[in-house]
């Protein structure tokens, strides 16, 4: 399953339709662009709580993974815990791998 959702966030990335990181992923949820959020098992405890009341206040599905943040950002290029995923294509089939 990870590395299928590995290669997804990679070819998410190269098309455009992820957001990176607490801000840029905070600006999606609030501007109704992000169709799911993505998080890593080590982020902090003040940011995932932080992140994820964005997240519930705005509706937005969220997924702890069991992926460290040294490995998606591997996958993304980018050292990263918070993932945005603004595509409703991309979103259901990583929902589908997570499941």
């Amino acid at each position: 399953m990870n590395n299928k959702l590995l290669s997804l966030l990679g070819i998410a990335r190269r098309a455009c339709r992820i957001s990176l990181g607490f801000d840029a992923a905070s600006d999606s949820i609030s501007a109704g662009q992000c169709r799911l959020l993505l998080l890593a098992n080590d982020l902090s405890e003040r940011t995932k709580r932080s992140i994820l009341r964005t997240a519930d206040d705005n509706g937005v599905q969220a997924i702890l993974l069991d992926i460290p943040m040294a490995e998606l950002g591997g996958a993304v290029g980018k050292l990263t815990g918070i993932i945005a995923v603004n595509d409703k294509g991309f979103a259901d089939k990583m929902i589908t791998l997570c499941n």
